[in-house]
């Protein structure tokens, strides 16, 4: 329920903000692997800006969250490789691939001719991100690198950070035709590129403290109050509800059974804690004058007529150097592999033998003779050079 040119510039700052991420984190996936698939994820985050400015303004108060599109991204990228991956399931082995998957007034579609068609439209850079993978694989072999159920784990837990709450991270995924489990096999890559990379990428604690110094007001937490509402379309209605409430009807009960804020109404109006500058001016200023567990009286707003209830609050408050430690070293170390993978994973290619029958130029571009370094002769000399 704020003003439309408040909600713009957020929208805006959210998009560069997205934009920011998507070059910072995740940067080490598999290059081959971004260009296609990053493509269809920044075509289809431009219609979703495209709808979120032709749709009407949600009835809640409650401000839009922002900052999920780098998860988003990640996630995209995901399901898009999950799908083309399906192609090498398909292809049956040595002239199998007569049988029908398909007939159309009798004429066959067999499976060779699915194939070649999915060959034909993604069947490349699924080779690619496969060899790719192969790569890692035998880099992280050579590196004596190990991934863990709890590396996984954390890797996980990072991402969904990046949305506001478990529902959202999960609604992400179902977008996308996801699960979890799916996603794991994606984070399981990122993370043994990190530990691969990950001692050339030196963090110091003087890093740490000027990152903390230059950023500590990003990391501060303003003043939040937590309210639920119940929103009608008429003064009558919410001077009636009002009387209820204030005769000892229970609120939640009310907001289910009167509210038209559909976003709001099954969890009792609740919606959850909000910092100055989220909502319209009249809403805001009367949710923050209330004291804890206090009534308003009828709020107008562009939306309607509101009853609010102030439920919990919190100070402003900012976290100490040590508090941040740990998650500021973790946000640098990403951001020097990114930095490194480039490099990195064109090393590995241009050192490796490579036969690849769908990109005959890429393959002619690998080292031919038998001497060609390998992944571990990389690797041992990246270590010897340390």
């Amino acid at each position: 329920m704020e003003n439309k040119d408040s909600q713009h510039k957020r929208e805006e700052e959210e998009l560069d903000s997205a934009a920011e991420q998507k070059e910072t984190q995740f940067v080490y996936e598999d290059d081959n692997k971004d260009d296609q698939a990053v493509e269809a994820v920044n075509e289809e985050e431009a219609e979703q800006e495209e709808e979120r400015k032709e749709a009407p303004t949600s009835q809640t108060p409650a401000g839009s969250s922002g900052g999920r599109n780098g998860g988003k991204a990640w996630i995209a990228v995901s399901a898009i490789l999950a799908v083309v991956l399906i192609i090498v399931l398909i292809k049956p082995p040595f002239g199998a691939g007569s049988k029908a998957v398909a007939t159309v007034n009798g004429v066959k579609i067999t499976k060779d001719k699915l194939y070649d068609s999915l060959v034909e439209q993604g069947g490349k850079s699924t080779l690619d991100n496969m060899i790719t993978n192969e790569l890692i694989d035998q880099a992280a072999d050579d590196a004596k690198v190990t991934v863990t159920e709890a590396d996984v784990d954390k890797e996980i837990e990072n991402l969904k950070k990046s949305f506001g709450s478990e529902d959202e991270f999960n609604q992400a995924l179902a977008q996308y035709g996801m699960t979890v489990d799916s996603l794991r096999e994606d984070a399981e890559v990122q993370v043994k590129i990190r530990k691969i990379l990950e001692p050339q990428a030196k963090v110091t604690d003087d890093d740490i403290k000027k990152y903390y110094d230059e950023n500590k007001a990003s990391m501060s937490t303003p003043e939040q109050i937590r309210a639920s509402h119940i929103l009608v379309a008429t003064k009558a209605e919410a001077e009636d509800i009002l009387k209820q409430l204030k005769a000892g009807a229970d609120f939640a009960t009310l907001a289910k059974e009167k509210s038209t804020d559909t976003g709001t109404k099954d969890n009792g109006g609740d919606l959850d804690f909000f910092a100055k500058g989220t909502m319209e001016a009249a809403f805001e200023d009367a949710a923050f004058a209330l004291k804890k567990g206090e009534l308003s009286g009828v709020v107008q707003t562009s939306y309607g007529y509101h009853i609010i209830k102030k439920t919990d609050e919190k100070p402003a408050s900012t976290p100490t150097l040590e508090e941040k430690k740990e998650d500021i070293k973790y946000q640098l170390v990403t951001q020097k592999v990114s930095e490194l993978s480039s490099d990195w994973m064109a090393d590995l290619k241009a050192k490796a033998k490579i036969s690849n029958t769908l990109d005959p130029a890429a393959a002619e571009e690998s080292p031919a003779a038998s001497s060609a370094a390998s992944p571990a002769a990389s690797a041992e000399a990246s270590n010897a050079a340390q």
